[in-house]
């Protein structure tokens, strides 16, 4: 872990600045890489979870947080009056070990070195790896990547059929114009307008060419419910890099994990077949029109 200081970002609530603090310190970052929107710490969450999705992990909350004991680090909320001080929204620190205690507290450094049983702990979180087996994805790789547009899918409503078409707008900050995403109608559009990861959703062809599914079928470009089916490059190390689809460039924000959901609207065998291959979630940064064949390629 880092020895990190509060964030001096004053329109920020303090036990948000505090919980991205600790949450840089444990995956060892710069806190400036921690998301800090401006909202209190219920509605920075999602942030968080977005954010650490990328990076191969989620933010668990623990039932019992008080009597939660656990041999790694944990994430504690406690209640604001702690000995001399009272903060409104409460505090956030650092826990580690068996029985756990207090091993950073950006917001009061008195904490440090007490003991998890002694104080008022009122939440918990867990960061843990989605796959215990897999590595989490870097972006730590410059090598540059290619390929090309196989397909395009769009459909205006959350459940219905998704349908091809050879172009689309792109808008930046929404995702395609005509899909349910950019109409900020998708079943997993977020509440927050500024949670990223939902413009734009993408999946190799040669995962769905492979895919065999329970019944033996296969998977069609516009069942796989992603918008830009690709052709040539490996989708999974574009997390966290920018690339050009055509003249549009994007920004991989992690995974695009397949789910029951995915399962309920096309096949069985589709959620456990798109495993770790069910494609990339991007952000749309420029405005431009994308056609099949366009090329895609890394820009950073």
């Amino acid at each position: 872990m880092f020895d990190v200081d509060l964030p001096n970002t004053e329109t920020i609530p303090p036990i948000v600045r505090s919980f991205a603090a600790c949450l840089a310190s444990v995956i060892e970052t710069s806190p400036s890489e921690v998301p800090q929107p401006p909202a209190d710490l219920q509605g920075t969450l999602a942030h968080w979870r977005s954010w650490l999705a990328g990076r191969g992990a989620g933010l668990v909350p623990i039932a019992n947080p008080a009597r939660f004991n656990w041999p790694g680090y944990w994430l504690a909320i406690l209640d604001g009056k702690v000995g001399k001080r009272h903060e409104r929204d409460g505090i956030a620190v650092l826990m580690f070990g068996t029985p756990s205690g207090v091993v950073l507290s950006p917001q009061d450094g008195d904490l440090v070195g007490a003991a998890a049983s002694t104080l008022p702990v009122r939440e918990g979180y867990v960061i843990s790896g989605l796959d215990p087996s897999v590595p989490v994805p870097s972006a730590a790789s410059s090598a540059r990547l290619s390929g090309t547009v196989e397909a395009i899918a769009v459909t205006a409503e959350a459940t219905e059929p998704m349908r091809l078409v050879s172009q689309a707008l792109a808008c930046a900050g929404r995702g395609l114009d005509g899909d349910r995403y950019a109409a900020k109608a998708g079943t997993f559009t977020p509440a927050d307008d500024t949670v990223r990861g939902y413009d734009l959703t993408l999946v190799e062809a040669e995962v769905l060419d492979e895919l065999r599914l329970s019944d033996g079928g296969t998977l069609g470009y516009a069942e796989a419910r992603r918008n830009i089916v690709t052709r040539g490059l490996e989708l999974n190390a574009l997390v966290g890099r920018r690339f050009r689809v055509g003249k549009v460039e994007c920004l991989g924000q992690r995974l695009c994990e397949p789910c029951a959901h995915l399962e309920h609207l096309t096949s069985a065998g589709a959620l456990r077949g798109l495993i770790h291959r069910g494609g990339l979630r991007a952000d749309v940064l420029t405005d431009g029109k994308i056609t099949t064949d366009s090329d895609i390629e890394t820009i950073d």
